[in-house]
């Protein structure tokens, strides 16, 4: 059996509904152990604090900038980090395959752009077949790319959200895992808008990582562009 995964929403900054019509419970956050997975970030790392307050099962940690605060605090978790500037390489493949020779070392089964403000391309996603998933603050395929809430915002927008999805050689343009939306009608700035935006994502990537490790993802067949949230084997209601 097969449930639709309906989308986290708020209005006015509360939440109205989060994985509704689903045939049974899940935890809203916490990542089962033994289900390593790696983060890619860039610059604070708010998102990868909300994945090892959620019990997430971090082995390892890299960024494209070198100093960035995120790789602070996984240090401060004794997470091994690295630096893998685009700089420091003759080209972006070099630096894929580095950073895959890299993540491999430590053995994750999913890797998680958490703020990653890079692209990977076909040969680092070949390494991950289907084990890439990113959070992008907008609804996609609305705003798609760098700049998503600055296009958001010149479009004149009043819905704002969140999309956990999954990473193929496209630009966001991966399955949808899940998704949030919060209405600021009268935003102008995009700080405003990414302060607003950034409990969605700590909510979102820490129960999409969790669905996965789970088992809890199915491809709609009738939507490539989307994942159902399904019932694991041997779960309570089955038969």
């Amino acid at each position: 059996m097969v449930d639709s995964l309906s989308a986290l929403s708020l209005i006015e900054g509360r939440p109205t509904a989060a994985l509704c019509d689903l045939g049974h419970s899940y935890r809203p956050a916490g990542v089962p152990d033994r289900f390593p997975i790696a983060v890619l970030v860039s610059g604070a790392g708010t998102n990868l604090q909300a994945l090892l307050d959620s019990h997430a099962d971090v082995v390892a940690v890299a960024s494209s900038v070198a100093g960035a605060p995120a790789l602070a605090r996984a240090q401060a978790r004794g997470i091994p980090t690295e630096t893998f500037a685009r700089s420091a390489f003759p080209d972006r493949g070099a630096r894929d395959d580095a950073l895959a020779e890299w993540l491999t070392e430590h053995g994750p089964r999913l890797v998680v752009l958490a703020g990653y403000m890079e692209l990977l391309g076909a040969s680092f996603l070949a390494r991950f077949p289907g084990a890439v998933i990113n959070v992008h603050p907008s609804l996609l395929p609305a705003f798609p790319g760098l700049g998503a809430v600055e296009q958001a915002l010149a479009y004149g927008v009043k819905v704002f959200g969140v999309t956990v999805h999954f990473v193929d050689e496209g630009v966001d343009s991966g399955p949808v895992i899940l998704q949030g939306a919060v209405e600021l009608p009268d935003a102008r700035a995009p700080e405003e808008v990414l302060a607003a935006l950034r409990p969605l994502e700590h909510s979102l990537l820490p129960r999409a990582v969790a669905m996965i490790a789970r088992g809890e993802l199915a491809p709609d067949p009738q939507n490539p562009r989307r994942m159902l949230a399904a019932r694991p084997p041997g779960s309570a209601g089955e038969g």
